[in-house]
């Protein structure tokens, strides 16, 4: 089987359009590891454009967890931004379908969950406190990577919708289960349509800023 592996979409609903088109007819499955909603948009498409993919497995993030809890418990001001702006915006009718997302899946020598501790695991960052006990694939950075822990393999995602080092960069995995191969892939896209409908839904300056702040290749 072939499969995509990707998360941190963000409400970004042109760059998750643009995966499945890239791979269409060249994937039998699809698992997202959390973090659908929030930043973007499109949270309400994002999610329901996931539920009608078939052999699809939706984990859940810390950004459904806020949803959930309809409170983003953090102070980062920019974060703030975009939760108080979001959360009202998305579908009350869509909190059972992210409450029902499970918190990691096994997937033969590999577990798929958003986080490790829900620490922000970069390529850089010192990991010797952290308890890697199995091969990992996770996101939660938004920095795509593949490293070893104590002869465990980890591998990052990267985003989907909000790479952070360029906003216009679309990160996931390939794994062929058949030949046990992971690619890490990624494709460039426009952001001009988020940004453009961020702008039209008069989003708070600070979050669009954010988004013109970033890097593009």
């Amino acid at each position: 089987m072939k499969i995509l592996i990707f998360g941190d979409v963000h409400g970004n609903l042109p760059a998750l359009e643009l995966l499945l088109q890239k791979e269409h007819n060249n994937y039998d499955a699809v698992i997202c590891h959390g973090d659908v909603v929030n930043y973007g948009p499109w949270s309400n498409e994002c999610v329901e454009l996931l539920e009608t993919l078939p052999n699809s497995t939706i984990l859940k993030g810390n950004h459904e967890k806020n949803f959930l809890l309809g409170n983003y418990a953090g102070n980062h001001p920019v974060a703030m931004a975009f939760f108080d702006y979001c959360y009202p915006k998305f579908k009350k009718a869509l909190l059972p379908v992210i409450f029902k997302y499970p918190q990691r899946y096994k997937l033969n020598d590999f577990i798929i969950q958003h986080s490790l501790n829900n620490q922000y695991i970069f390529l850089d960052t010192d990991i010797s406190e952290v308890e890697v006990d199995s091969n990992f694939v996770i996101g939660h950075s938004h920095q795509q990577f593949y490293r070893k822990s104590n002869n465990f393999q980890l591998y990052n995602t990267g985003s989907l919708g909000q790479n952070r080092t360029y906003i216009n960069k679309s990160d996931y995995l390939k794994y062929d289960t058949v030949n046990n191969a992971i690619e890490l892939k990624s494709f460039i896209h426009s952001i001009d349509r988020v940004i453009n409908q961020m702008k039209a839904e008069k989003y708070p300056i600070i979050c669009t800023d954010y988004y013109l702040s970033k890097k593009r290749l």
